[in-house]
């Protein structure tokens, strides 16, 4: 159960639950430096959802994704790219 293939899934479904535009919501895998980093993309007058004031929410995504990745034994970070 579990692997990367889910990661990508929480985060894209996390990010559809924030945004305006939900099918704008795009998130790439790649192989970082013994981590998966997942970059995720949204329609430009979205940034501001997914990052949150002072970059709280973004923080708060890249915590939930690090703490589900942990218990399955990986490593993932998270990058919103615009």
């Amino acid at each position: 159960m579990g692997g990367p293939g889910r990661m990508k899934e929480l985060l894209i479904y996390i990010a559809q639950n924030l945004v305006d535009h939900p099918d704008a919501v795009a998130v790439t895998e790649r192989e970082g430096d013994g981590e998966t980093v997942l970059e995720l993309r949204v329609a430009p007058e979205d940034m501001g959802k997914v990052i949150g004031r002072q970059g709280r929410i973004a923080k708060e995504i890249r915590a939930l994704m690090r703490s589900v990745a942990q218990r399955q034994g990986k490593k993932v970070s998270v990058e919103i790219v615009d």
